[in-house]
């Protein structure tokens, strides 16, 4: 079940990335692709279980190996590690033709930085209230 809902705030902040840059820069550097048999909100939804399971899998081995990097930036490397998570995120879904579409690195580090955002501040909402 946490699967699930964390695949939904993801897809939910996938779709309100994509829509900041739309409302600032004429060149929309950060996109989500979709065909005509795919409604966006499956695609949104698609996106984001394929960027839970790169966080989950690939995530995890560099957060290990990066470990060192880590304790002397104080954490700052995981902007860039989510970033470059993101990235490969759209660079498995472009290759169907559909999906996520980051047009440049900073972009997507920038998009990883707000999406973090939104999940930390549902996972503060959503948290499961401990009983007494």
């Amino acid at each position: 079940m946490r699967f699930i809902i964390r695949v939904v705030v993801n897809a939910f902040a996938i779709w309100v990335v994509t829509l900041i840059p739309a409302l600032t820069v004429s060149v929309l550097p950060i996109h989500v692709d979709w065909n005509e048999p795919l409604p966006l909100m499956l695609t949104l939804l698609i996106v984001a279980a394929i960027f839970a399971i790169v966080n989950t899998v690939i995530g995890t081995v560099i957060k290990i190996v990066a470990f060192p990097l880590y304790i002397l930036t104080l954490g700052l490397i995981s902007l860039i590690v989510n970033g470059l998570l993101l990235w490969i995120t759209a660079w498995i879904t472009t290759a169907w033709n559909w999906g996520l579409r980051v047009e440049d690195f900073w972009w997507g580090v920038l998009a990883a930085l707000i999406i973090t955002l939104i999940n930390w501040f549902f996972g503060i909402i959503l948290r499961p209230q401990k009983r007494r």
